[in-house]
């Protein structure tokens, strides 16, 4: 896993139910605007369908390099605080670094504990989409590159 998204992770596992319903609060407002050459493809290639909040996901890789943009609705805070958790988290990860993320994250921060059932599966939905975009888009590098 990623440094930075270890850090996150430890602090949120460490904080109390309260402070992590803050700590999410807190990412949902740094989340960044999606590039505007994204925003018109807001489309359901893009869409977390696992997830009722509509949640967009766009990974690029370069040189290896995992780029990672979002867009989350701001009336659902604890699901776009998610999102800009992995974000940041994720922010220049290796393919490999962002593969392998572990599938049991959400657990692995306590959210379950602070969050519904139907957030948590959709919150699960983000970060399988997060990791099956993010291998989509190796592979298609590496044929590109191919001569």
């Amino acid at each position: 896993m990623p440094a930075a998204l270890d850090a996150i992770a430890r602090e949120l596992a460490d904080a109390d139910r309260q402070e992590r319903i803050e700590m999410l609060i807190d990412f949902a407002k740094n989340l960044p605007p999606l590039p505007d050459r994204l925003v018109p493809l807001k489309d359901a290639t893009h869409r977390v369908e696992e997830c009722q909040s509509p949640v967009y996901l766009f990974v690029e890789v370069d040189g290896g390099k995992v780029d990672l943009h979002a867009d989350a609705p701001i009336e659902a805070p604890t699901v776009r605080g998610f999102v800009s958790l992995l974000v940041e988290g994720l922010a220049g990860a290796t393919v490999e670094e962002v593969l392998a993320v572990p599938n049991d994250l959400i657990d692995r921060l306590g959210l379950p504990e602070i969050l519904g059932m139907l957030r948590v599966n959709g919150l699960n939905g983000v970060l399988r989409r997060v990791k099956a975009h993010t291998a989509r888009a190796a592979a298609a590098g590496a044929e590109a590159a191919r001569p």
